[in-house]
């Protein structure tokens, strides 16, 4: 249990509680929906079980990622995948959700849930992946922690979540900063370029401290730069489009 006294330990589970939040927004809609023509009986259910079943799927798919991450380069590839997602985040595109279908039966509407949560969670399980890769032998007890305190904050808290991000701007800054962070890190921390046992044909880059810190403060600002620079295209745009 000494892990519990690691800082590291818990600054990985404030970045994977974070992430769950920030990222996981549209699942509280998808539940919503699919369970939205039930009738209020079994709506409770529906949630509580859909919710069950796309749990246990995220916390497979993570730890399937975070096998494919000691691979060779596609900690690069993660790493361009966090930064497009957190531009994303500070400039976002219309995103809708007019295509999960609501039922009237409990185990459609459970399917629907799991399925729609599996086809939205890319950018949750390599963002999670990414933060609980410093854990070593704990990161499977960070990914779960981490979505049995978050996950119920996106269902039932899912509304004041919105109303912060909103009347806060910031927090979404923020958090798109925070996923450019992990993917200054993941970069620089690749096998291809880490490992000297790794293909020694390739370059290798310090691992020093210092020089992921540096890394992980030239992905968060790159992500801000990137982010801010597409929402002040898109604010004339959207202003030409509503007049």
């Amino acid at each position: 249990m000494d892990f519990l006294t690691s800082p590291q330990f818990w600054v990985a589970l404030g970045q994977i509680i974070i992430i769950d939040i920030l990222l996981g927004g549209d699942n509280a809609v998808v539940i919503a929906l699919a369970c939205r023509k039930l009738p209020p009986a079994q709506r409770t259910k529906g949630i509580i079980w859909g919710t069950a079943g796309a749990i246990v799927l995220r916390v497979v798919l993570i730890m399937f990622a975070m096998t494919l991450l000691n691979v060779p380069f596609l900690k690069l590839v993660g790493a361009l995948l966090l930064v497009w997602i957190g531009v994303k985040l500070i400039a976002p595109d219309e995103d809708g959700h007019g295509d999960i279908q609501g039922s009237d039966k409990l185990f459609a509407a459970i399917k629907t849930i799991i399925v729609a949560d599996l086809v939205m969670s890319v950018d949750n399980v390599i963002a999670i992946a990414g933060a609980a890769q410093n854990a070593g032998e704990h990161s499977t007890l960070l990914v779960v922690m981490g979505l049995l305190i978050s996950i119920p904050i996106i269902v039932w808290g899912s509304q004041l979540v919105i109303k912060l991000m909103a009347r806060f701007p910031i927090i979404i800054t923020l958090g798109g900063m925070l996923l450019g962070w992990i993917a200054g890190g993941m970069l620089v921390s690749d096998p291809a370029l880490a490992d000297p046992a790794n293909m020694a044909w390739m370059p290798k880059l310090s691992q020093s401290a210092t020089f992921h810190y540096a890394a992980a403060v030239a992905g968060a600002l790159l992500v801000l730069a990137i982010g801010k620079a597409l929402a002040s295209r898109q604010k004339p745009a959207d202003e030409e489009a509503s007049a």
